[in-house]
């Protein structure tokens, strides 16, 4: 998927937004206008942070998986991709993506994904099926999720996996049986 790259002037981007800004002032309603100040340093903290990381990424990532695969990878940047509508994975990638950045990932499985609802329903089970991995952070999880599949709007969990199996006690010598009478 090739996505088009919009041209923007961002001289006369700057210059909209200021005029945005002096027409709230002008208006009289002060905290309206702190707000709206308030507002736009918040979006711009958060557009620098993401092209500060995808410069961070591409002159870091010198590994067979190249620079997409770091910013594809990197949570800030793909939540940046998917709310401009240029993240080239599909949903169900997504999902599986932010499975795999949270640690303890190898614990959970999607068990059904609904894109109409937006809701999924993850099964907890885990780690190799011994009983002795560790669970999953569902909110470390969840929190993936938001970055990386915000088209997730609920997440139902449910238990799964290997059933557990009964500790099995062994002894050096059959156990005694009582005697008859």
């Amino acid at each position: 998927m090739t996505a088009q790259v919009p041209v923007i002037d961002a001289e006369l981007t700057g210059r909209r937004v200021e005029e945005l800004l002096d027409r709230l002032i002008e208006r009289g309603d002060a905290a309206t206008a702190a707000t709206a100040e308030e507002l736009v340093r918040v979006l711009m903290d958060f557009y620098g942070a993401g092209l500060a990381r995808v410069l961070h990424l591409v002159e870091r990532r010198t590994d067979a998986g190249g620079p997409r695969a770091a910013l594809l990878g990197d949570a800030l940047v793909a939540s940046l991709l998917v709310l401009h509508d240029l993240h080239p994975e599909d949903v169900t990638a997504r999902i599986g993506r932010a499975l795999a950045s949270v640690r303890g990932q190898d614990a959970v499985e999607v068990a059904q994904f609904v894109p109409e609802s937006g809701a999924l329903r993850l099964r907890e089970g885990t780690s190799g099926g011994c009983g002795c991995g560790g669970a999953a952070d569902r909110s470390a999880v969840e929190g993936a999720l938001s970055c990386f599949a915000p088209e997730v709007t609920s997440v139902a969990w449910e238990a799964g996996g290997a059933p557990e199996l009964p500790l099995l006690q062994i002894s050096r010598r059959p156990p005694t049986t009582a005697p008859a009478s």
